[in-house]
């Protein structure tokens, strides 16, 4: 059942479009990213759903009926900003409530329900304490449960995670992910963040100057990406821009760059004159440049390289190569322990297959 259904909403402002007539559904349960660079056109696209922003052209419909004349207040919507904005003169427990009261549950039943919001977001016990005695990651939960007490037909989340630091921020995008799912939520994510759009949506929708130019699951926006700008925006990528077609080989066609690095592509890239193709730096294996097997008659891509430079984050290392014609590439690779990584200068080659070069 559609929960949401936006049609040909358009937003102007004077000369500039913000929102240009876009068409957009959700169905129940689902979570939906809504996923672009600043400017896009996404904050605007949720506040016209919220009610706070009057589209001037375009239908919103919410469970059917059309609640583009509602108020925010009217429209059976919760909302999570991106400050929180948690009442600060209110207790934890009286913030989780103020939506109810206002709608005039019974006393009872807001009692009851505060401690079940409380509870799902691991806050039982805090009911007497302010906003001011809570860490960024408690408020961010209150204000969490406020939004998920109405019971409402959508869940709006504006940058929900943006305020906390980089640990946190990975932890409670598990949690709220979790929230989200056990109680069924129909909830669209608004965030300039990929890791987030990806991880918390069932599909992400990117948008580009007011327009949506993909919709698609993660596993769709990062591996087929529609063009170069949701390619570009969407994850890490090496470019080699205006390369020149050469000639088929093994039914697949190779392209010259400008600093002469010959790239074979995958037959289901089509053909062009010119392309500008895209390499995944996961999809990059740096291989100790002695295994001169790899090289001869290989399908893969083998380029020679050498390394530049080595950043060890954790788990993953960054590797940068330089490759004849002094083109770099950044391959990222398990963290293999003390004495068996890279080092800078060594003679490598970058292997990658086909079928991993993305052809715009």
């Amino acid at each position: 059942m559609k929960v949401l259904e936006l049609k040909g909403v358009t937003k102007n402002y004077g000369g500039f479009t913000a929102v240009d007539a876009v068409s957009l559904e959700i169905e129940q349960g689902k979570v939906l990213s809504l996923l672009g660079p600043s400017g896009c056109g996404k904050t605007t696209t949720l506040r016209i759903i919220a009610g706070f922003t009057s589209p001037d052209g375009g239908s919103v419909e919410l469970s059917g009926e059309n609640v583009g004349q509602l108020k925010p207040y009217e429209r059976n919507v919760g909302l999570l900003f991106q400050d929180y904005a948690l009442f600060p003169h209110m207790t934890v427990s009286q913030n989780v409530a103020y939506g109810m009261r206002y709608r005039g549950t019974p006393p009872s039943a807001i009692a009851s329900r505060v401690k079940q919001m409380l509870s799902l977001v691991q806050l039982a016990g805090m009911e007497a304490r302010y906003p001011s005695q809570l860490s960024g990651g408690q408020q961010q939960r209150v204000a969490l449960a406020r939004a998920l007490a109405t019971a409402p037909q959508i869940v709006l989340l504006d940058e929900p995670l943006s305020a906390l630091d980089a640990k946190l921020r990975l932890e409670l995008r598990i949690e709220l992910k979790e929230i989200l799912r056990s109680v069924g939520a129909t909830t669209i994510v608004v965030t300039h963040d990929q890791e987030e759009a990806l991880s918390l949506g069932d599909e992400v929708v990117v948008m580009q100057a007011g327009k949506i130019v993909q919709r698609g699951t993660p596993t769709q926006i990062y591996e087929t990406p529609a063009s170069k700008f949701v390619a570009e925006f969407v994850g890490r990528s090496n470019w080699f821009y205006a390369a020149r077609q050469r000639r088929s080989d093994r039914g697949m066609t190779s392209y010259v760059t400008g600093d002469g690095v010959e790239i074979r592509v995958g037959s289901g890239s089509g053909s062009h004159n010119r392309a500008d193709l895209c390499i995944r730096p996961e999809n990059i294996e740096l291989v100790n440049g002695a295994k001169r097997e790899l090289v001869e008659d290989s399908e893969y891509n083998v380029l020679p390289a050498i390394v530049l430079d080595v950043a060890s984050l954790g788990a993953n290392v960054h590797v940068v190569v330089e490759l004849p014609g002094k083109s770099r590439l950044l391959a990222i690779r398990k963290n293999v322990g003390r004495g068996q990584g890279l080092l800078p200068g060594q003679p490598v080659h970058a292997v990658f297959s086909p079928s991993d070069v993305l052809m715009f």
